[in-house]
């Protein structure tokens, strides 16, 4: 008798470790009530001043506002994973799993929105061109007639600029803004058009100083969002709470002078910081 109480009580010792280890490990989809939930959250890894990382580091507007929405969310900040998403990855990523949000440039589109739900939005860009600091052609979209402008695969950017201002400009897709970047340099590319954000974040990195500048005639809004799974309302609320008490407390403003202050940005005040957030559907 005594050895089967023995032996109950560690099958039962046993099932308890078991159920702890397993709700200490909810990769990224915890809900963030208890301190040891862990969530993965996707972000840029190259895009200076929005999503950058460097070794171990992760620095960026985009990380910031990620950072506090996850700790409002209940997640501890030793428990925040990033994982980088790639312009083209970004729905597949959320709809596979593999992120529970996605904190990366990414613009709300009616497009995106039959794959994805947006929380948001937290910031509102335009977009703009990056060109090499001596240009003196190039002044604005409708000036890209016949020259060779680049942008990153899954990004809307250069096709815009084709449908919309210049029906000859010739169009390069690479898989980063670094690409290009090194390839307006090397005068392979005559332009690189993304948000103005990205373009000013590298304009103004130390070792660009001075050999690109952005044309400053923005073109459109992009009104970036929390990306989250298709359907998931019950996120996107606590997201949209997270965002409107970063704004109220003046932690947005602070994020954004720290990381897009230096490069002397200026964006629209009458949208920035954003007042009101879409409706969850």
């Amino acid at each position: 008798m005594r050895q089967r109480i023995i032996a109950a009580l560690g099958i039962a010792g046993l099932a308890a470790t078991g159920l702890v280890a397993c709700g200490d490990d909810s990769s990224s989809g915890g809900s963030g009530s208890g301190s040891g939930d862990k969530i993965t959250i996707g972000i840029k890894y190259d895009q200076p001043g929005i999503g950058l990382k460097e070794g171990s580091n992760y620095t960026g507007m985009d990380v910031d506002v990620a950072t506090y929405v996850a700790k409002e969310l209940g997640y501890d900040e030793k428990n925040i994973t990033f994982k980088e998403s790639p312009s083209a990855q970004r729905e597949t990523l959320l709809q596979n799993g593999q992120v529970k949000m996605i904190f990366a440039s990414y613009s709300i589109t009616d497009a995106r929105k039959e794959k994805v739900s947006f929380a948001g939005p937290y910031l509102v860009a335009g977009q703009d061109l990056l060109v090499k600091a001596d240009n003196t052609d190039i002044t604005g979209p409708d000036a890209l007639n016949g020259k060779k402008l680049c942008s990153v695969t899954g990004s809307t950017s250069a096709q815009k600029v084709k449908d919309k201002f210049a029906k000859t400009v010739q169009l390069q897709e690479y898989d980063g803004y670094s690409k290009c970047l090194v390839a307006v340099g090397a005068g392979a590319i005559d332009a690189l058009t993304t948000d103005n954000t990205i373009l000013a974040g590298y304009a103004s990195q130390e070792a660009n100083k001075g050999k690109f500048k952005v044309v400053g005639k923005t073109f459109s809004t992009e009104r970036y969002g929390v990306g989250l799974k298709k359907g998931d309302t019950e996120t996107c609320t606590k997201v949209n709470d997270a965002l409107k008490k970063m704004v109220d407390s003046g932690e947005w403003q602070k994020a954004f002078d720290k990381n897009l202050g230096p490069s002397g940005l200026k964006l629209d005040a009458a949208t920035n910081p954003p007042k009101t957030f879409d409706a969850c559907a």
